[in-house]
């Protein structure tokens, strides 16, 4: 059975070149996995608009912020600094329900897209969180579309961050240790973390 499970961003991206590669991939299923589905800086993204757009485009619309989003409702998912900890989201049943959700529409025969606002997949949960969760614990590939169209694989992305932390080089890690540690890394500056109540 082949499966096709992708990820785009949007930010900055016009709605037609938008849908243009959806359709390029014959994408069916936009999953958003935002936490919060609106863009102040892209009105076209919000939830109701998008959605009516989308479906005008024979598109199907399925919101998973809740379950695949960045930020979570259990306190127990955060640090004492309050940054969200993926490693315990992961576990969670919200997780684990949207990944089984994910996982039986791919069984459909649908082509999903998990959607969300960051450009770059590298900086942004639809890697650090979903993708790295279904490569390391479902065996699952998600293919990441770039700004451009292209296609970056999970694995190819997290061999980035290798380069992007500048752990190539790095004398104390062993080879198989540069990806966990760069991912630790990744995690640290992009997580998300509650604001400071003032």
């Amino acid at each position: 059975m082949s499966m096709t499970l992708l990820s785009v961003g949007y930010a900055t991206k016009p709605l037609d070149a938008f849908l243009k590669q959806l359709g390029q991939y014959n994408i069916d299923v936009i999953a958003d996995i935002r936490s919060v589905p609106y863009s102040s800086a892209f009105h076209d993204y919000a939830r109701e608009p998008l959605q009516r757009i989308l479906t005008a485009n024979e598109l199907h619309y399925v919101y998973l912020g809740k379950e695949l989003g960045p930020r979570s409702h259990d306190p127990g998912h955060y640090d004492e600094t309050g940054q969200v900890q993926f490693d315990r989201l992961r576990r969670g049943p919200d997780f684990l329900s949207g990944i089984a959700r994910l996982r039986n529409g791919l069984s459909k025969g649908h082509r999903i897209a998990l959607m969300c606002a960051e450009k770059d997949a590298a900086f942004c949960h639809r890697s650090l969180l979903v993708g790295y969760h279904l490569l390391h614990e479902e065996n699952l590939e998600v293919q990441h579309l770039t700004f451009s169209g292209e296609l970056e694989s999970q694995t190819a992305l997290e061999k980035r961050l290798i380069s992007i932390h500048q752990l190539e080089q790095d004398l104390f890690l062993a080879k198989g240790e540069q990806a966990a540690e760069a991912y630790r890394q990744q995690l640290i500056k992009h997580s998300y973390r509650k604001p400071e109540a003032t």
